[in-house]
């Protein structure tokens, strides 16, 4: 991993791998995007967090978005996981799909193409609702 160095010209400190199963700070970090109206890639969670792309990282974090829905579900917050998506569809990856959540919202069809898409940007726009002037 190359090292920008900080505003003193010192290199960062290396990322934290506890960040990746820190439920909290990525809630923050969703939340900031669902204020903005935008989803979030893996790959800039990760980013985020002061890691590059790796598939065990983004496994990491998907368990951790689990935890993220459900500190959202005790505080009555609609789910966030549904901002986090693939760069090359802007849809959420196997594990979303396959979590169970679109069946409780009522979808039980493919998990790529034109109507998961579609579907989708209803659930990230409540979303997006849900936080804009919060």
């Amino acid at each position: 991993m190359a090292l920008d160095p900080g505003l003193d010209g010192a290199a960062p400190a290396p990322a934290d791998a506890s960040a990746l199963g820190d439920a909290p700070r990525i809630r923050a970090i969703l939340t900031e995007a669902a204020r903005e109206g935008r989803s979030v890639s893996y790959s800039e969670l990760l980013g985020e967090l002061g890691f590059r792309f790796t598939r065990p990282k983004m496994r990491a974090v998907c368990k951790t978005l689990e935890e993220v829905d459900r500190l959202c579900a005790v505080d009555g917050k609609p789910d966030m996981a549904v901002l986090v998506v693939r760069e090359s569809d802007r849809l959420p990856g196997q594990g979303w799909w396959v979590g169970g959540t679109a069946l409780l919202l009522g979808y039980d069809g493919p998990w790529e193409g034109a109507a998961a898409a579609r579907f989708i940007r209803e659930q990230q726009q409540a979303v997006f609702d849900f936080w804009a002037g919060r």
